[in-house]
């Protein structure tokens, strides 16, 4: 276990990198996907597409985990994950959710608020295709966020679906695994500074318009 001390000395010097009002973009959508491609292209980040998702239950408990943006589409941002899991159930009971971006490399967090929806069928059917089979099996078998006895049981099921297949055939896309769309209607732009004066930008709607908005660190 790490001691007091080395925990209060862990600290990160992110450099003299700043970020004004006027290079942000007029559409936060826009600004995340210039963010995202930029990560992308640099070295030593890894798994630029992951985000950390945040739901809230019915008696109004957090859970939190992160999966991977699959897509931004008409200016919503696209997951896939089993209908039936915490964050599935979560979200039937209170559609609303946040996601953090972090790239480490960059020193740079977005953090975005919205609303979900479950995409049309045909669109998980597509990317379901496009997916590994191993991960294809993995999504049949796997009762996800419940409780099993052994990492045995996942085994013999995957193995059980393997034998239903004939060569050549691919999996069907189970009935309750599919993406959700996030509606966003706040964004909010971090970079890493020196002294922990970081640059944070906030978009927030106000009718058809985002206004953009300096925040202190």
């Amino acid at each position: 276990m790490a001691s007091k001390e080395i925990l209060r000395d862990l600290r990160q010097d992110y450099g003299e990198k700043f970020l004004e009002i006027d290079q942000m973009l007029p559409d936060p959508v826009t600004q995340l996907q210039e963010w995202f491609d930029e990560a992308v292209r640099t070295e030593g980040e890894i798994e630029p597409n992951a985000m950390t998702l945040a739901t809230v239950d019915a008696t109004g408990q957090p859970s939190a985990r992160v999966v991977l943006l699959k897509e931004i589409l008409d200016g919503e941002l696209i997951y896939f994950t089993n209908y039936h899991s915490r964050k599935g159930r979560e979200l039937q009971t209170n559609p609303k959710c946040t996601v953090v971006f972090w790239w480490r490399m960059m020193h740079r967090q977005v953090r975005v608020e919205g609303t979900v929806r479950k995409v049309d069928e045909s669109y998980s059917k597509d990317y379901f295709r496009t997916r590994p089979i191993g991960s294809q099996l993995g999504a049949i078998v796997s009762p996800q966020s419940a409780v099993i006895p052994s990492r045995q049981v996942l085994i013999d099921a995957l193995k059980e679906e393997e034998k239903k297949l004939s060569p050549g055939q691919l999996p069907i896309k189970p009935i309750h695994w599919g993406g959700y769309a996030i509606k966003p209607h706040w964004f909010e732009f971090w970079q890493g500074h020196t002294n922990r004066l970081h640059d944070r930008f906030q978009y927030r709607q106000q009718g058809s318009d985002w206004i953009i908005e300096r925040l202190a660190p």
